[in-house]
C-alpha cells in the first residue's frame, strides 16, 4: 500500500510539474489582466488619481448611441462574416476530406494555409494594393471595359466581409475537415442506393455529422471576426464602424481606461452570449465541440 500510495503521490506530482507552466501563463498573462480590467470598468474617476465605485461607464455605452449603434453592427457583421465563412469553407473541406486524394488532398490544405505564413497585416496590405482606385482590380475592370473609370472597393461593408473571410477561412477548414474524415462514405452510398438525393444526404447524413465540426469553427471565426481590429480598420476606413476601434480610441487616443475595460468587458459578454447560443441551437455540448478545434 505504501508503494501504491508513492506511485499515485508521484504521478500527481508528475502532473502538476507539466501543468504548472500552462498555468502559470495563463494566470499571468489572462486571468490577472482580466480581473484587473474589471476592476477598472467599475470605476469612475471624480479628479486626478481619484476613483469612486461605479457603474457609469456601462451607462455611457447604452445612454450613447453611437457605442451601442457599433456594438450591434460589429456583432451583425461578424455573424454575417462567419455564415459567409462557413458557406465557402464547407465546399472545400469537402473536396479535402473526400473527393481528393493522397498528395492532392495535402496540396489543396497546403493551398489554404499558405495565406497564413505571412502576417496579418500583410494580407490586409495585398487586399487594399487590389482594391483600391488605383488598384490593380480597379484597372482591370476598365482595360475590360467593364466601368468607364477606374473605381474605388475599398471602404464598403461588403470589402470588410471579404476581409474577415479570407481571414479566418482556415480557422473553419480545419474542424470541418476533421468532421467530415470521419463520416463513413458507406452511409452517403447506402444512401444514394436507397433512391436519397443529394439535397436529402446532404440534411440528413452530412450536416448531422459534421454538426461539431461547424460549431466549432463558428464559434472560433465569430470570437476572431468579433475581436477583429486591423482588418476593419483598413478596408473599411473611417466607415468600419467596428467597436474593437472604439475600444483602442478609448484606451490609446483618449487614455479612459476605464471605459475601455468597460467596452472590452461588453464585447466578451457578447462573444460568450453567442457561444452560449449556438451550442444551445446547435444541440451541441462545449466538451465536443473543442475536440475538433
Amino acid at each position: 500500500m505504501p508503494e501504491l500510495a508513492r506511485a499515485a503521490w508521484s504521478r500527481r506530482l508528475l502532473l502538476a510539474l507539466l501543468l504548472a507552466p500552462a498555468l502559470l501563463w495563463l494566470s499571468l498573462l489572462i486571468v490577472l489582466p482580466h480581473l484587473d480590467l474589471a476592476l477598472l470598468s467599475f470605476r469612475e474617476r471624480i479628479a486626478p488619481r481619484q476613483f469612486v465605485p461605479s457603474l457609469a461607464q456601462y451607462r455611457t455605452f447604452f445612454t450613447e448611441p453611437l457605442y451601442w449603434h457599433v456594438f450591434l453592427r460589429t456583432a451583425l457583421m461578424s455573424a454575417g462574416a462567419t455564415a459567409l465563412t462557413l458557406l465557402v469553407a464547407f465546399p472545400i473541406a469537402w473536396t479535402i476530406a473526400k473527393l481528393a486524394r493522397g498528395r492532392m488532398s495535402a496540396l489543396l490544405f497546403v493551398v489554404c494555409l499558405i495565406p497564413f505564413w505571412v502576417s496579418e497585416t500583410v494580407r490586409t496590405l495585398g487586399w487594399m494594393i487590389l482594391l483600391r482606385e488605383s488598384g490593380v482590380l480597379p484597372q482591370l475592370l476598365v482595360h475590360l471595359g467593364i466601368t468607364a473609370q477606374p473605381v474605388e472597393l475599398l471602404y464598403h461593408d461588403a470589402t470588410i466581409l471579404v476581409g474577415l473571410v479570407y481571414t479566418s477561412l482556415l480557422f473553419m477548414v480545419v474542424p470541418l475537415v476533421g468532421s467530415l474524415e470521419s463520416l463513413d462514405n458507406a452511409l452517403i452510398e447506402a444512401a444514394y442506393d436507397l433512391g436519397a438525393k443529394g439535397g436529402a444526404i446532404l440534411r440528413e447524413i452530412v450536416i448531422p455529422h459534421a454538426a461539431p465540426g461547424i460549431t466549432a469553427g463558428c464559434i472560433v471565426v465569430f470570437m476572431l471576426t468579433l475581436g477583429n481590429y486591423l482588418t476593419p480598420t483598413l478596408l473599411g476606413g473611417k466607415n468600419s464602424l467596428w467597436f474593437t476601434e472604439q475600444i483602442y480610441n478609448q484606451f490609446i487616443t483618449r487614455f479612459n481606461w476605464e471605459q475601455g475595460a468597460a467596452f472590452g468587458f461588453l464585447l466578451l459578454a457578447l462573444s460568450t452570449a453567442m457561444v452560449w447560443f449556438g451550442l444551445k441551437a446547435s444541440g451541441q455540448r462545449f466538451s465536443d465541440v473543442m475536440r475538433r478545434t
